[in-house]
């Protein structure tokens, strides 16, 4: 196995020099540029290129390109040109604020996925069945950042359950457990909702063709109880799709579900990196883009893993 990670490793070198590469001169050949954004739409040219020669970009792409890879290559992600302080600094506020609500809404997301998926296959096109898939296909079609806004009208504005944005209370300086959950709640809701939505029907279509197998109905003929058959020989086999799910569920992490932090004013790496690209903040934008690329890769190695931990037949010799 360590050979196979070794190897995995390699391969991921040169996918994240592309992705390096594509990401930067993206970003840079958008119109506008931090010195507009700073600036305003009065801006003089002189003032423009002023900033432009402060932060370099006045170089050529190319030479600006070798420059940031140089950094990177130090560990030095760079400085924010709007905050006036490094990036890694940045990353280390904001992380743990998105890993604690992508976190947790992935894992519930999972767990609901599952359970949720294997009865809609047990009890087959049964009225429960019909009405989750009307449900969940309601759900998947509707778009992240509108169901954000249903959950703030609902249970903010009109219930008045929970708060509306934010991370806790302005006005108390200490917050603590239950205010981190109140303002929490929404954002982790609305993330298992809309995730759920799309996992549970991969998690019934994956159950259904499982529960014809041969194997399953020779289990049931030699007396195996009914939830030994669903619970151990069936939900083992079915829940590979969603291994795979999950490893290109760990971007999410960064990415920070965007809509959901912008709409509700979280402040996590998906709201960092929202104001970061409208304020054209080079350094912010090229980190997260670059950790994203590297979380997608990391996902695909644990889900290759995984799938071997839950399948004897996968072999990585």
């Amino acid at each position: 196995m360590a050979r196979y990670i070794l190897a995995r490793v390699l391969q991921a070198i040169p996918a994240m020099i592309g992705i390096s590469i594509i990401g930067f001169f993206l970003i840079h050949i958008v119109p506008g540029g931090p010195a507009q954004a700073m600036l305003g739409p009065k801006a003089t040219p002189a003032r423009v290129a002023e900033i432009n020669q402060q932060f370099g970009l006045n170089k050529p792409l190319v030479e600006q390109y070798f420059i940031w890879m140089g950094q990177l290559i130090h560990g030095n992600l760079g400085q924010s040109y709007f905050y006036d302080q490094s990036v890694w600094s940045l990353l280390k506020i904001n992380m743990p604020r998105t890993l604690e609500i992508v976190g947790i809404g992935t894992l519930l997301a999972h767990i609901v996925s599952v359970i949720l998926g294997s009865l809609q296959a047990y009890y087959k096109n049964s009225w429960f069945d019909h009405l989750t898939t009307a449900a969940t296909y309601f759900f998947y079609a509707m778009p992240f950042f509108w169901l954000a806004m249903i959950m703030i009208m609902i249970f903010s504005i009109t219930l008045g359950w929970f708060p509306s944005g934010g991370l806790s209370n302005p006005l108390n300086s200490h917050p603590g457990f239950g205010s981190w959950l109140s303002h929490s709640t929404l954002p982790i809701v609305t993330l298992v909702i809309g995730i759920v939505a799309g996992w549970a029907q991969y998690m019934r279509t994956s159950m259904d063709e499982t529960l014809v197998q041969d194997y399953i109905r020779t289990a049931r003929s030699k007396g195996v109880s009914e939830l030994r058959v669903v619970m151990v020989h069936a939900l083992r086999n079915s829940i590979l799709p969603l291994i795979t799910l999950l490893g290109f569920a760990l971007p999410y992490l960064l990415s920070g579900a965007l809509f959901i932090e912008a709409v509700f004013n979280y402040p996590g790496m998906g709201l960092l990196f929202w104001n970061a690209a409208v304020q054209r903040d080079y350094p912010v934008v090229l980190a997260i883009t670059i950790l994203s690329g590297v979380l997608t890769i990391i996902g695909n190695l644990i889900a290759d893993l995984l799938y071997g931990l839950i399948d004897p037949r996968i072999s990585y010799n």
